[in-house]
């Protein structure tokens, strides 16, 4: 074959191949799709990490040390305020209960029967007092003499002597009563310290002690929460904190749901920042408390601080950093030029445009499958 056959063929191989790799490789890696800007609200939002907590939490034990009897709660179960959940033993003050009350009762019994000896002796009165009254009349008539007027006045003042002696024990027995009563309240006052009561309705999320286990006084036995207390806390950094205010809606996601919104709203901002971290913590209560909860879950929350209406938007996927500068791609023909951007709020989408961006824009999506973006790159769209 001669040479210069040779050579034709090889060009016309490098044209096609050259053909070839402009429509099937070039023209490919150049083409990309562009949207325009968007005018519309966008909604203003802060990020936070943090977990589930509650305001109320509360350390359940006996005021009395002692050995436990029973536990009748476990961790995850729902209790009544007023509900028993513990007894201790109270050694022998259930005896010394006992005692006093028997020496009540025989104290009530003696009382009632000096009550009754006082009536039989009050009756007794009345007969000696006529007949003293008769006596003296008749002693003033000369019928009886001295010595049996005397026995009469004698007798009668006797008996006023026993009344005033058996008034007198009555009075004693009644403080001996009131005594044992008082003595009686303030062992019952001690026995009740030996049983341990739900203090709210809540959920109990920790039982800190077992049946037989001896117990120091105040020592806790269960953590109870109270459910209308329950919240996250989040923390945020404190240079976008300032644009939390209670009330503010959120969206909670915990790590049980799956990514599901739980809807709630900002309760409470902390007045003290972490100095190490520089975080300010967040509460955020549920609209909905969700059953069961979990103290101390992983939660993320975005809190809507405010809305921004009839502005220009374009989606945060979009966003380039160029030239130390962030900005958008915009086509203009078919070159493609880096359009610095002046933000003024980041939605959980889309960023708001303040100026640096026309409604008509031509915006260039980034693949990172294709060429790299540059300045006056030539680009099919």
């Amino acid at each position: 074959m001669k040479m210069w056959i040779r050579y034709a063929i090889s060009l016309l191989l490098i044209l096609a191949g050259g053909v070839l790799f402009y429509f099937k490789a070039y023209i490919p890696k150049t083409t990309f799709k562009t949207t325009h800007p968007k005018e519309g609200n966008i909604e203003v939002k802060v990020f936070g990490i943090g977990e589930m907590g509650a305001k109320d939490i509360y350390a359940v034990g006996s005021q009395m040390g002692g050995k436990i009897v029973t536990l009748l709660s476990d961790q995850g179960q729902w209790v009544k305020k007023g509900e028993l959940l513990a007894t201790i033993d109270p050694v022998d003050l259930p005896q010394l209960r006992e005692e006093a009350n028997l020496a009540l009762k025989k104290a009530s019994q003696e009382s009632e029967a000096l009550k009754k000896e006082l009536d039989n002796i009050q009756a007794q009165k009345k007969l000696a007092l006529l007949t003293y009254t008769r006596y003296k009349k008749l002693k003033e008539q000369g019928y009886v003499s001295q010595a049996e007027y005397d026995k009469a006045k004698t007798d009668l003042e006797g008996i006023k002597a026993q009344i005033a002696a058996t008034s007198a024990r009555i009075d004693s027995s009644k403080s001996e009563i009131s005594r044992l009563q008082k003595n009686i309240e303030g062992l019952d006052e001690k026995l009740s310290r030996y049983k341990v009561y739900a203090p709210v309705d809540g959920y109990v999320i920790s039982k800190d002690a077992e049946a037989a286990q001896t117990l120091t006084p105040s020592q806790t036995i269960f953590r109870i929460v109270d459910p209308k207390t329950v919240w996250v806390k989040a923390y945020i950094d404190e240079r976008i904190s300032g644009k939390v205010k209670t009330g503010n809606l959120a969206e909670i996601f915990l790590r049980s749901h799956n990514g599901k919104a739980l809807s709630g709203r900002v309760v409470r901002i902390s007045a003290m920042s972490d100095a190490v971290t520089q975080e300010r913590e967040i509460n955020i209560a549920f609209d909905a408390l969700p059953i069961p909860f979990y103290i101390n879950e992983q939660a993320e929350v975005s809190i809507l601080t405010h809305t921004i209406e009839n502005i220009l938007t374009v989606p945060l996927s979009l966003l380039r950093q160029f030239n130390g500068q962030i900005g958008v791609w915009v086509a203009k023909g078919n070159k493609a030029h880096f359009k610095p951007l002046n933000i003024t709020a980041r939605g959980e989408n889309e960023a708001g445009i303040a100026e640096g961006l026309a409604k008509e824009s031509l915006l260039i999506i980034p693949d990172a499958h294709k060429k790299p973006l540059f300045e006056g790159m030539k680009i099919q769209h």
